[in-house]
């Protein structure tokens, strides 16, 4: 079973970003659990809502190794967004076992990708699942992009990697097998027909959707190779 932690609302314009703050906990917590990737999921963009750039929330995907490892990974994620909290900041934490991710989470995250969505809702959901959730500074409003990204996630069909296994260690052009080998589980043209060989010219690393459970690098044909696409 998966155990996914979420983060949202970590930073300033002027600081690092919450995916950066991901990357650092993932890469903490990976000393005692086998991390599976760190999703992006975008969430909604209104006048209404404040964020620091494009208003997305960050989920670490954790395998889990034994039982009680959920309230194990808030303490010790709690523990490492303290010691790193940017004053200004309003930070929520998350962290649910994929069993207490029911279909009401899941909608929550899809409202909060459409909708505008309240801490009053997000609190009482988070009660009711028996999910953590807590805010960690200032108006604590990181709780319901931390809850929505674990929803979002929990569905398998939302967002991408912005890490998983390797991925971040490739640039410009690479084949399909190297990319595979990285960590993405299918390439794929964007109507959905496989790409097995050949190369890749890479924008940036590789950053596959989260779909069907997957990750899928989307790419477009370019002349005798490909190029990536940002899809998610």
């Amino acid at each position: 079973m998966t155990i996914y932690l979420g983060i949202d609302d970590t930073d300033t314009r002027e600081s690092r970003g919450t995916g950066r703050l991901a990357r650092t906990i993932a890469a903490e917590l990976a000393r005692r659990y086998t991390v599976t990737g760190v999703t992006r999921h975008q969430l909604f963009v209104h006048p209404a809502v404040p964020y620091t750039s494009h208003n997305s929330s960050a989920v670490i995907h954790i395998q889990e190794a034994e039982n009680g490892a959920a309230a194990d990974v808030f303490a010790a994620a709690k523990e490492l967004m303290l010691a790193d909290f940017i004053e200004g900041s309003d930070p929520g934490i998350c962290v649910a076992a994929g069993s207490a991710v029911g279909s009401e989470v899941s909608r929550f995250g899809l409202s909060a990708k459409a909708s505008l969505v309240t801490q009053e809702e997000a609190r009482a959901l988070a009660r009711g699942a028996g999910i953590l959730l807590e805010g960690l500074g200032g108006t604590e409003d990181g709780v319901i992009g931390a809850l929505a990204g674990v929803g979002l996630a929990a569905s398998g069909n939302d967002g991408r990697f912005v890490q998983k296994g390797t991925t971040r260690d490739l640039r410009g052009v690479q084949t399909v097998a190297a990319i595979l080998a990285s960590g993405v589980d299918r390439v794929s043209t964007r109507e959905g027909a496989a790409v097995s060989e050949g190369t890749v010219t890479l924008r940036k690393f590789p950053k596959p959707a989260f779909i069907g459970g997957n990750a899928v690098l989307f790419v477009e044909a370019d002349g005798d190779t490909y190029h990536d696409i940002v899809v998610g």
